[in-house]
Parts: C-alpha cells; sequence; structure tokens
C-alpha cells in the first residue's frame, strides 16, 4: 500500500508541474518556467529550439514578444513512473494570436508533450520535454472577438504580470511554483 500511494504523490506531482507549465507559458512567467526544469534538461520545441532547457527559456522573450494570447491547455495525461523517473505523454491544445504585420492571426494546435521526468533531490521537474504538432488551424486574420458585448466588463487576461490572476489570487505568486 505504501508503494501504490507514494505513485499517486509522485503522479501528482508530476500533473502539477505539467500544469504549472502551461501556466508559465501562457503569463510568460520565466522564472516561474526555469523552476520546472533541472538545469541540463533538454527541450525540443522543434524548428523554434533544441537544446538545454535554460537556454531555450533565455530565448523566450524573444519567442513570445510577437503573442497576444497564448491559452495550453492539458487534456490526456499519461504517467509511467520507475523509482525517481518518469515518463509522460501529454495531450495539449495550444491556442496562439500572433501579432503580424498584417494583422493578427490565431493558431489552434493539437499536440502532445513528450516528457521525461526526474525527482532529484525530493522534487520532479522536466529532464527533457519535446514538442509534437498532431494537427493544426491558423486563421488569418484573427477571429478572436475580446470587444464583443457580450463579454464587455469581463476581466481579459493578459500575458505577464498585468493578469487579472495576480491581483485575485493570494496564494499563486509571480515567478513562483
Amino acid at each position: 500500500m505504501q508503494a501504490e500511494l507514494q505513485a499517486l504523490l509522485d503522479k501528482q506531482a508530476i500533473t502539477e508541474l505539467v500544469n504549472t507549465y502551461c501556466n508559465a507559458a501562457d503569463r510568460h512567467d520565466h522564472d516561474k518556467m526555469r523552476a520546472l526544469y533541472h538545469d541540463d534538461a533538454i527541450d525540443d520545441h522543434g524548428a523554434f529550439f533544441k537544446g538545454l532547457a535554460m537556454e531555450f527559456i533565455d530565448k523566450l522573450p524573444e519567442i513570445q514578444a510577437p503573442m497576444a494570447i497564448l491559452h495550453h491547455n492539458v487534456t490526456t495525461v499519461n504517467i509511467k513512473l520507475e523509482g525517481d523517473y518518469a515518463e509522460g505523454e501529454i495531450y495539449v491544445l495550444a491556442f496562439h494570436q500572433v501579432r503580424t504585420e498584417d494583422g493578427p492571426v490565431d493558431m489552434l494546435i493539437g499536440g502532445r508533450y513528450f516528457d521525461r521526468y526526474e525527482k532529484r533531490n525530493g522534487e520532479w521537474k522536466f529532464s527533457h520535454r519535446a514538442v509534437v504538432a498532431d494537427w493544426a488551424r491558423v486563421d488569418s486574420p484573427s477571429t478572436v472577438t475580446l470587444d464583443h458585448p457580450m463579454i464587455e466588463g469581463s476581466y481579459i487576461g493578459k500575458p505577464g504580470k498585468e493578469d487579472p490572476s495576480y491581483d485575485f489570487y493570494r496564494l499563486f505568486k509571480w515567478g513562483q511554483r
């Protein structure tokens, strides 16, 4: 029973790691993102970047600069454990609205993360993350309407510290896991 309980705790910690990644990406919170990877971890974002995750995070401000909206949604989570090592196949729907010279463009990607995790010093972090696109839909021009009367007066999510969540929550902090 102790082994099963530990497996549940480990899977929950990894699931929280995966979800925190989405929050850090969407809010452009690079300090929080750094805390999710081991220092020697690899990140493979295909044409964008392949190499040390910390170097990828260094490039995120430039990569994310034209992105007005990022919205990652984890769907199916498959995790396999072997001691202090684990692997995950994580399904994700990721919406990106990108500013271009011709106006905003929307991209919705259905894909998966191929993850390797390691528990070091009692903490699960990414040791390798690869992004796989299974399908994508691109709308140019953008079809997003944030000024429609039906959402008038609603809080509007934003990248960075200006997002309304940072004023709302006491426990979720900028730059902290």
